[in-house]
């Protein structure tokens, strides 16, 4: 549940001046603004029952809130702040009386958006015209919510299912009001997410939804997509949760790690590439890794005095587990390499007409409001990319502790995600005991499909052992790129050495707990982990016993519980494909 006292702000008692409530009870000019709109749900709001407001701008921030009831009284409920851009004020009127409602979102002492509802009356026959500023800006405003909470929080869920499930964070639960969320399936995997995210807000909000099928491209070149797919079932209608269902179905049974993945350039696709800076990277933008991982950026915490800016995003993996990670090289993996187009991209603009079309990249200039298209994460070397990203996180920079504790917690979250992934292998094994896991040869160990792709780690050892090596590697990028860093008039070489002097203090004090095969808890200092790379580098595999996967010595009182190893084949294939992992670098497919 997101710490809604951690962003409230109160409303401002110059509202309550003479004359304003008369006004507030219908004789004024009401309407919205160009670039700032008001929303409510659920679509048709009842007495009695919660009625969610959520205003939403693009060009500034908001100052206030205001809610007015029937007799032109104000309101006074908590109020959130988000964002931005797109920035965002919302509230709970949770026992409204029937009648008119006026909300208006204040700069100052201008109105900049009115909206004037009836509570019990007959509702909205169409919520929204389409797909256009106000709507993309306010499935960014959705996104950021479904996944608010303290920076210095943990989020992660077993599934989608119960952070769509949450009124607290989904303002769309029940929009429709049929009970539609009550036992609503929601298990996408990464490749999924974004898709199934943008498939609920289109089918909540009454919009067409386009998805392109697309092949996997190959080493030399990135994925290609054909005609797109135009879901038309939602468009100004209240479609039904098992319509949704079958929908979001065909979807996912359409979209794959190779949709995300096309090339910048490439029109036909379902994605476009946005400019690195931060007005253009709204949540509900998607990262694409030439890998197929994909995230989808659901939030910005600026920086502020000693505290570090954060980028976060979240994603899902293959057991459908839903985590909320930062920004940093351990999880945002870039390179340019022919066979892909990564980097953030966002959702291509849908125009409209009975074939899905979507703008090309030539009509993406930014007039519209939206995030202008941009080819300029193209050829980019990862250390620029990177370099790039972290000076929009951190404008002013991090001292070189600040930096090194950051990317700390950040390997440490990771390592604990994967605590998660081991131990629902060993639930797998335990309803499955003699069920043995076929592993799939080569580059496929990364992408196939069933029980391998849903309790394997292949590509998320693969991002652990990049994000180790990065921590560790710290005091070297403090030598090479020192503008990089606050140093504040220390040498870079002095800093550097302070730092390795602090990991070695660090990861000795920071550790992980992960059960064995007895259910019995485990712990393990970083330092510990590691010593065992070499071994985590074949630990991947869901057929052996946690010792294994967390690289346990046979000889070791640690290993003495394992009951469970790969059959002999999957063993020396796993030290046949060893060299994947040591150098960190995946093969082509």
């Amino acid at each position: 549940m997101p710490n809604r006292a951690f962003y409230s702000c109160l409303l401002v008692v110059a509202l309550l001046a003479p004359g304003f409530a008369d006004a507030a009870a219908g004789s004024a000019s009401c309407r919205q603004g160009d670039e700032v709109r008001v929303w409510t749900a659920p679509r048709q709001p009842a007495p009695g029952e919660p009625l969610e407001v959520l205003a939403v701008a693009t060009d500034a921030a908001l100052d206030e809130l205001a809610v007015y009831d029937p007799a032109g009284r104000p309101v006074s409920p908590r109020i959130d702040r988000n964002g931005g851009p797109p920035w965002s004020l919302s509230t709970t009127v949770f026992r409204p009386t029937p009648g008119p409602y006026r909300i208006e979102a204040r700069r100052g002492a201008r109105t900049v958006a009115c909206l004037e509802l009836n509570v019990g009356g007959a509702g909205r026959d169409s919520p929204v015209a389409g797909w256009d500023l106000a709507s993309e800006a306010l499935y960014a405003a959705w996104i950021e919510r479904l996944f608010d909470a303290p920076p210095e929080a943990s989020l992660s869920f077993p599934s989608l299912e119960p952070v769509l499930r949450d009124p607290e964070r989904n303002f769309l639960f029940n929009y429709l009001g049929q009970g539609e969320d009550s036992g609503l399936p929601a298990e996408p995997d990464c490749a999924d997410l974004p898709y199934f995210l943008r498939t609920y807000f289109a089918w909540k909000m009454g919009l067409p939804m386009a998805y392109r099928p697309c092949n996997r491209g190959s080493t030399s070149k990135p994925p290609r997509c054909s005609t797109p797919v135009l879901e038309t079932g939602f468009s100004g209608s209240r479609a039904s949760a098992a319509y949704f269902k079958d929908a979001a179905r065909r979807m996912m049974d359409t979209v794959h790690s190779g949709s995300a993945r096309t090339g910048l350039s490439d029109d036909g696709s379902d994605f476009y590439p946005v400019p690195l800076e931060r007005s253009a990277l709204w949540p509900g933008t998607v990262f694409a890794d030439p890998f197929g991982h994909v995230l989808v950026i659901v939030k910005w915490i600026p920086q502020s005095g000693s505290q570090p800016g954060l980028l976060l995003a979240a994603d899902a993996q293959p057991d459908n587990s839903v985590t909320r990670k930062r920004f940093w090289e351990g999880t945002f993996l870039f390179a340019d390499i022919p066979g892909a187009g990564p980097g953030f991209k966002a959702f291509r603009p849908l125009t409209g007409g009975v074939k899905g079309d979507q703008s090309p990249n030539r009509a993406l200039s930014g007039s519209s409001g939206l995030p202008p298209y941009s080819s300029e994460q193209g050829g980019l070397r990862p250390e620029d990319f990177y370099a790039r990203v972290e000076g929009l996180i951190n404008p002013r920079g991090l001292a070189p502790d600040a930096a090194y504790e950051s990317t700390l917690s950040a390997l440490i979250e990771q390592l604990e995600t994967r605590v998660t992934a081991v131990e629902n292998a060993q639930e797998y094994a335990r309803a499955n005991p003699r069920s043995v896991i076929d592993m799939p040869s080569g580059a496929a160990i990364f992408e196939t499909t069933g029980p391998w792709e849903d309790f394997s780690t292949p590509s998320r050892d693969m991002r652990l052992l990049i994000a180790m090596n990065v921590l560790a590697g710290m005091p070297q990028r403090i030598r090479r790129y020192p503008r990089l860093f606050d140093l504040a008039g220390e040498s870079p070489e002095g800093a550097a050495a302070r730092i390795e002097r602090l990991h070695a203090r660090r990861t000795e004090e920071r550790s992980i707990t992960y059960r064995r095969s007895d259910g019995s808890p485990w712990q393990l200092s970083l330092a510990e982990i590691y010593a065992r790379n070499p071994r985590l580098e074949v630990a991947y595999n869901p057929n052996d016993c946690p010792e294994v996967r967390w690289g346990a010595t046979p000889s070791s009182p640690e290993h003495a519980t394992c009951k469970r190893r790969a059959p002999r084949d999957q063993q020396l294939r796993m030290e046949e494909y060893r060299d994947w992992f040591r150098e960190t670098r995946r093969p082509p497919r």
